[in-house]
């Protein structure tokens, strides 16, 4: 009875490694033969229909060393190979020598500005890099700015705000079209001044990484507590992890100011700037769980990152 193989293509790093080439060769009886596949977004590949006896997987990847895995698939047997780890090859290692933190750090950011969720939404802020090097102020800043000039934001923004004009929240801003667009504005004013403010700014001075670092493996429940708990801690350039004061602080001082701007009918003072701070902990938690758990499979391609450090 035919059996399975599969298994996952993993770096060093432990990123996963999509688009790397996997060989099967199987001898059954006199009649060997070998069958190709590719890895998946997730670094798994998978053969179907495989005959019993012994076999041969050969997986390689440009810039990586090949690997091979030998075994005796049994009749009718789901055979995982679990993680097959591939090394960088001598010529690559030597090219990543010699570039640095920065610059790599610069290649991987460029890779997460093409993540889009479906393709459309932005979806800047997740390393699939578990120890990706850090970010400088600049790099920080800059990718605050392209999230919140990013089309995308403009059209979320004025979708809230109609949201708010239908249900008449902040009644103090009126209606029609100027308080449509005092909405918009508040909208995007609380987006703005929290991305810079928990992102950019707070993340530089307190030498923070703003980013979610994806997981991606465990058991659900220590996936989900790690997702929760990224809500109030964040890894530090120095990659450790600690108390997210950048964006805890962020999102007090975003609700603070927000009460320059929204009408005195609507505003409490501390009341507001707590409320505003506890939603958007709240938010960043239901947001994490959204990323550990089904953002990545609704990306149409994940970007291949490289290795994280030198």
């Amino acid at each position: 009875m035919p059996g399975s193989i599969g298994g996952v293509v993993e770096g060093r790093d432990g990123a996963v490694y999509q688009g790397a080439h996997i060989a099967l060769d199987v001898t059954a009886g006199l009649e060997p033969s070998e069958r190709t596949t590719t890895s998946d977004s997730d670094g798994r590949f998978s053969f179907t229909g495989v005959p019993a006896g012994a076999f041969k997987l050969t997986v390689s990847a440009q810039g990586f060393s090949s690997k091979s895995v030998s075994g005796v698939l049994a009749s009718g047997q789901s055979y995982d190979a679990w993680a097959i780890v591939l090394a960088l090859d001598a010529t690559s290692s030597e090219v990543r020598v010699n570039a640095s933190r920065e610059e790599i750090a610069e290649e991987q950011l460029k890779a997460e500005e093409t993540q889009r969720v479906f393709g459309v939404i932005p979806n800047f802020y997740v390393s699939y890099v578990p120890n990706a090097p850090p970010l400088t102020s600049r790099q920080k800043f800059n990718l605050a700015w392209k999230a919140s000039i990013d089309p995308i934001t403009f059209i979320e923004t004025a979708a809230f705000a109609g949201v708010e004009q239908a249900e008449n929240t902040y009644s103090g801003l009126g209606q029609g079209a100027q308080g449509y667009a005092k909405r918009y504005g508040a909208n995007y004013a609380d987006n703005f001044i929290g991305t810079m403010l928990g992102s950019a700014l707070l993340p530089s001075v307190f030498k923070q990484d703003p980013r979610y670092f994806y997981k991606g493996a465990g058991t659900v429940r220590s996936r989900v507590l790690y997702a929760i708990a990224n809500a109030v801690i964040c890894k530090g350039d120095n990659g450790r992890w600690q108390a997210n004061y950048s964006g805890i602080l962020g999102n007090l001082a975003a609700g603070g100011i927000s009460n320059l701007y929204y009408p005195a009918a609507n505003r409490d003072g501390v009341g507001l700037t707590f409320e505003n701070a506890g939603l958007g902990a709240a938010a960043g938690a239901v947001q994490n769980l959204f990323q550990e758990f089904v953002v990545k499979r609704l990306t149409p391609k994940i970007p291949n990152y490289g290795p994280a450090q030198p």
